[in-house]
């Protein structure tokens, strides 16, 4: 199968350990402020760490900074291609305090928890950031607390992959979709598919069918908020389309990749999936959509659906003791020019709002406007330093409701409840 980093870092959603929140004890208020603060004026070697570089993205980056900076040299520690042993190896190294894990790439769902423990430099002071050419809601994923705490680096919104051979207008809504599976069933293929198996896909996946609906899972106070009728209709419609067989049963298996396969086999009609796919299926070799595909955004209840919002960010660990070089790479990674390479070379949603109507990108990338309204559209995974724990809730009972084992309100209940729980586990 082939591997992209894109891929990798699409499925960097997929699984935040829970363990890594048992693992994550509070920090000292005064030490860790003390901590933030050493080294801000300091330079030298640093070392940036990030999961496993398969399109060969990061060490092109780095070789042309540290040739730009012979002093200031970067060091690439690469981590598995598993976010959940990325997201644990982070933890350990921050609770040793290693001062050699001086940049660390983060999913935008680890920043409030990372942030939450006083391990990453405020961004304000001699280490603000110019935000003002990024995407706001690139930049609400960097902030916890109103505090700018990492550099949004790369983003990500949903897409609807559908076949342009059979639909000649995609739907703008979910009840549109649906209407459209009788031509996939004339057709003798699966409707609709994204991603269902029981990781962390599923809670995008179902953070998307409530907030479509005009839902959402937490309030703008951080409090559960699924024991709602919007939150009911979100749910309720995905588990209707697995009874009815508009999601074909074979999706409760579903992560990136299956769906891909599938919809390059030609066996859906409809796909949710992340931008990478697009450029996989025109070039793949076995895929048989590759002239007949068309890409829109994910519909919602009255028009463009809420995409979750994906990406990474990059962060300063309080414990460099090189921070100013660190601040510096910070702007070299959201720096026009490298924002480019990261789209070219491994189809990676940039983060500079402009980029998106560049005549240069958007004829190598025809997707990037569309990609555009998506993001505009999108919302966060919830925002708590406490996501693991809320991340499983989701997970368990959005699996459950589709199996079957629970009704859609016992599974909200039963949600509602875990939610309640772990948002309220603080130290």
């Amino acid at each position: 199968m082939k591997t992209t980093r894109a891929k990798v870092r699409f499925a960097s959603v997929a699984g935040v350990a829970v363990i890594g929140l048992a693992l994550a004890g509070c920090s000292g208020g005064s030490s860790a402020s003390n901590d933030a603060q050493n080294g801000q004026d300091s330079r030298g070697p640093i070392t940036y760490v990030q999961g496993k570089d398969n399109s060969n993205v990061v060490r092109p980056l780095i070789a042309k900074w540290n040739k730009a900076h012979p002093d200031e040299k970067v060091t690439f520690k690469e981590q598995s291609d598993q976010a959940d042993q990325q997201h644990d190896d982070l933890v350990q190294h921050f609770q040793a305090k290693d001062d050699n894990y001086d940049v660390v790439d983060v999913d935008v769902v680890w920043t409030a928890e990372f942030a939450a423990k006083s391990w990453l430099v405020p961004l304000t002071g001699k280490m603000k950031l110019d935000t003002s050419k990024l995407l706001p809601a690139t930049v609400k994923t960097a902030t916890y607390n109103n505090t700018l705490y990492a550099a949004p680096q790369t983003s990500d919104g949903a897409l609807l992959y559908y076949r342009k051979d059979l639909v000649k207008t995609p739907p703008t809504t979910w009840a549109e979709m649906m209407k459209d599976c009788d031509i996939a069933k004339k057709a003798g293929i699966g409707c609709y598919a994204g991603q269902f198996a029981k990781y962390e896909g599923l809670t995008v996946n179902a953070s998307e069918a409530i907030n479509g609906s005009g839902g959402s899972v937490l309030n703008k106070s951080g409090s559960p908020d699924v024991d709602t009728a919007d939150a009911k209709a979100g749910l309720q419609n995905l588990v209707d389309a697995f009874k009815d067989g508009n999601i074909p049963a074979e999706a409760i298996t579903y992560q990136e990749e299956q769906g891909r396969t599938a919809f390059e086999n030609g066996k859906l009609l409809f796909l949710r999936n992340w931008p990478y796919v697009y450029n996989l299926a025109k070039t793949d070799g076995s895929s048989k959509v590759k002239d007949t595909f068309g890409i829109a955004p994910i519909p919602g209840k009255d028009g463009v659906g809420a995409s979750t919002l994906g990406g990474h960010n990059a962060a300063i660990s309080v414990y460099s003791k090189h921070k100013a070089t660190a601040h510096d790479f910070l702007e070299f990674l959201t720096s026009n020019e490298t924002q480019k390479f990261f789209a070219t070379q491994g189809s990676l949603a940039p983060v500079v709002g402009d980029l998106y109507t560049d005549s240069e990108l958007t004829s190598k990338l025809p997707y990037l406007p569309t990609l555009l309204k998506s993001i505009k559209s999108a919302e966060p995974r919830p925002v708590t330093p406490f996501y693991p724990a809320v991340t499983k809730a989701i997970q368990d009972n959005t699996y459950a409701a589709l199996k079957g084992s629970k009704s859609v309100d016992e599974a909200l209940k039963d949600m509602q409840a875990a939610l309640k729980t772990a948002t309220s586990s603080g130290s």
